[in-house]
């Protein structure tokens, strides 16, 4: 059966039952129930985990088209670098809660699931890359193993789930121009129909270019979003759509050695063709003294499609149907123009790794509410076909690799791989409330299967089978209200990681290494324990919690080479990681539209043992995580009257590890972003007009913002792993945001 068979029978399958949307959310509501801004709440009232949410307002405040990373970035126990100001780079956006790696966490739209959103994504894309910035409603975060029925088979650590906008009550139009620093224009429209009977739609575009804040190469990305919405008393279909054309050119990699010898704004030789021929043959001018400390150039291109299909269908006062299918192809290429491989007339080619991904899923589920029990049950079914293959491709002396395209016909491929990956996961869980209200519990568990078949096509990384699964994972939490305003919560639970495919999975190592721990690689689990209090006033917000997981088969990917050379990491287990925190939440709301907000991080995660890597002991044991600091401090003040808003936030990040045993770190840092806008209303020929001013980094700070972008190495005394990516300078945005 074709994947465009499953999702039809999906579709059909959804309307038949009148069934659908999205998963339940922790409180026994849906996914769009919880988007609603009258659920946003920063110390996440009412809640049995560790849980908060931003909505609209919260994301507009960050520079027009924005990751929405970057507002998560000042929630408790977030660890959020990028290279740019936006931070859509994917190459350098690095996002950590509580010491768990972005590819230990789970990430939904809508209900859909986006994967581990890695760089080299073998399950999903990237929020940016699947919806359009200025679409969303809003965020939440669970910063424990997340919320029992998020669709994720790596929610290890946390989960954020990001919801679309609905479609407008009245017919409008919104065009929005951005213009910025290193010739930025970002172009934004959208329009809505209208509520017409029981429908309602939208369709916008964006399209984003700029050059890169150093070196030379453009940023790029086309975008569509398109949402439909049939709604009556009982029955809601939703239609999304989404495309995304995306076009990077990459930084330069640092290592510290390397940034001190010639700088943070030092980058690759692009536009300098003669100069990257020179360096290749070993002829270094300009303080260079390495082929990597730089290369011609690189890239990242991708090429999304998202669709999906929704009901809801409310059968009576108590129980509700729901249902989700979806669709997912993918096609992406990263380039690199490698000196370490030569074309028949320049000492230099160009090296790709190349990605495809055609994912179909369904997700059915239901809610009952019988007394004072919330009971909800949901599937969730994938099927999805992944490849890759690393290829090269002559290069001539004449005709420099500046154009963005997808290379085809390689001259030579070095591997190719395809993953066809089962999975299946199943929840149930009942929430309960009793003594009018005040005491809340949440029981349930979760099942998960998945099967990973890996096909050796071309070249020597391993082929086989892989499985895991666990058919009951846990989850408990209660809540107990002292008050209106003040409340206790605790929670349990336990999660397991599925392997992951592709280039960073257990089967990129050759296929005697794959052989020789199939049957005995287990994969990763974690245990969560939270405890907190919440307060929340008039004129204050406030929460303290206090979490320890324990971590166990901790698989760790260890470079062997430099990044460009492209050998396969060695993949180890390190045994238990133990984890003990703490987290803080102040936000203090002193007047009408006057608001200070204040989080606190302390985290310290450790290696739990030590390793053998097939020859030698790797004493890890005691040693901190990499790219996991120990503290974090984010404080905002915003403050609103009539048309005018303005805003300063600043975020401290402290060292972060890059080396296994500790012995290379980058400092910490503040870093600084500010903003200003002012609308006008009831202007006769505009509903609105507002113009609003952003400044990234304020103070012009220069930091190492993403660290592990070409992996971590086990010790790196002289610095010189080029993993480190430099933070973007001050940056400045216009834009002018008219609604008619």
């Amino acid at each position: 059966m074709t994947k465009t068979t499953i999702l039809a029978a999906s579709i059909l399958l959804c309307l038949h039952a009148g069934t659908a949307s999205a998963q339940t959310a922790p409180d026994g509501g849906t996914d769009a129930e919880a988007s609603t801004l009258d659920t946003i709440s920063v110390v996440g009232t009412g809640q049995t985990r560790q849980v908060q949410s931003l909505g609209k307002d919260d994301l507009a405040r960050e520079a027009a088209g924005a990751s929405p990373l970057k507002a998560v970035a000042k929630l408790p126990g977030v660890n959020f670098q990028s290279s740019d100001p936006w931070g859509n780079y994917e190459w350098s956006a690095k996002l950590s809660i509580r010491g768990f790696s972005q590819q230990q966490l789970g990430f939904t739209l809508d209900g859909i699931p986006l994967g581990d959103m890695s760089y080299g994504n073998h399950n999903g894309l990237h929020v940016s890359r699947a919806v359009i910035s200025e679409n969303l409603n809003g965020t939440e975060l669970s910063q424990g193993s997340g919320a029992i029925d998020t669709a994720s088979t790596g929610n290890l650590g946390g989960t954020l789930r990001f919801f679309t906008s609905n479609p407008a009550e009245d017919f409008g139009v919104r065009v929005a121009q951005t213009i910025g620093t290193e010739s930025t224009t970002r172009t934004f429209v959208r329009m809505d129909s209208g509520r017409q009977g029981d429908f309602s739609a939208y369709v916008s575009g964006a399209w984003h270019d700029g050059d890169k804040w150093k070196g030379e190469g453009p940023q790029r990305n086309a975008q569509f979003n398109g949402k439909a919405v049939y709604a009556t008393d009982t029955l809601e279909i939703t239609g999304y759509a989404a495309t995304s054309r995306r076009r990077e050119t990459d930084y330069a990699d640092l290592s510290l050695e390397s940034a001190r010898r010639l700088g943070y704004d030092w980058d690759n030789y692009a536009g300098d063709w003669q100069r990257a021929i020179d360096a290749a043959n070993g002829i270094f001018t300009g303080g260079v003294t390495s082929l990597d400390d730089a290369y011609y150039i690189a890239r990242g291109v991708r090429d999304d499609d998202l669709l999906s299909l929704a009901v809801e269908w409310q059968a009576s006062e108590d129980f509700a149907l729901n249902a989700t299918t979806y669709y997912h192809s993918n096609a992406g290429q990263g380039h690199w123009a490698t000196p370490y491989s030569a074309s028949p007339d320049v000492p230099i080619r160009m090296r790709t790794t190349e990605y495809d991904i055609e994912r179909t899923g369904l997700m059915p589920s239901f809610d009952w509410r019988i007394g004072d029990h919330q009971l909800s049950a949901g599937l969730w079914l994938e099927k999805n076909a992944h490849g890759v293959q690393r290829n090269f491709y002559d290069l001539r002396r004449d005709t420099p690799p500046d154009d963005i395209f997808f290379y085809r016909n390689p001259d030579q491929r070095v591997f190719r791989q395809r993953f066809d990956t089962d999975t299946r996961q199943f929840y149930v869980i009942d929430r309960m409330e009793f003594a009018d209200g005040r005491l809340a519990i949440d029981a349930g568990f979760k099942g998960t299967r998945v099967e990973i078949d890996g096909k050796r096509i071309i070249g020597t990384r391993a082929g086989g089978k892989l499985v895991a699964q666990d058919n009951f994972q846990p989850q408990f939490g209660a809540r107990w209200r002292f008050n209106d305003h003040e409340e206790i919560f605790g929670s349990y639970a336990e999660t397991m990681s599925a392997f992951r495919s592709g280039v960073n999975g257990p089967h990129s190592t050759t296929q005697v290494a794959f052989d020789a721990v199939k049957d005995r690689i287990e994969p990763e689990t974690s245990r969560t324990f939270e405890i907190g209090l919440r307060s929340s006033r008039d004129w204050f917000d406030a929460s303290l919690a206090l979490y320890r997981v324990d971590f166990e088969n901790r698989l760790l990917a260890i470079a062997q080479c430099a990044g460009i050379v492209g050998c396969a990491a060695a993949f180890a287990n390190v045994g238990d990681v133990e984890t003990r925190g703490a987290e803080a939440v102040f936000q203090l709301k002193p007047m009408e539209g006057l608001v200070w907000y204040n989080s606190l991080s302390w985290n310290d995660s450790e290696y739990a043992s030590d390793y053998i890597d097939g020859v030698n002991v790797i004493r890890t044991s005691g040693k901190q995580v990499v790219d996991a600091p120990k503290k974090l401090f984010a404080s905002e003040i915003s403050w609103q009257r009539d048309g005018l808003s303005l805003q300063l936030g600043a975020k401290y990040t402290d060292r972060r590890y890059i080396s296994y045993l500790n012995d290379s770190s980058v400092p910490g840092f503040w870093v600084a972003d500010a903003g200003a806008s002012y609308e006008w209303t009831s202007l006769g020929w505009a509903k609105s007009f507002k113009l609003k001013l952003d400044v990234t980094n304020l103070f012009d700070k220069e930091y190492f913002s993403s660290v592990g972008t070409n992996g971590f190495v086990v010790s790196d005394p002289n610095g010189l792993n080029y993993t480190l990516n430099a933070g973007a300078p001050r940056q400045v945005f216009l834009t002018a945001d008219i609604r008619f």
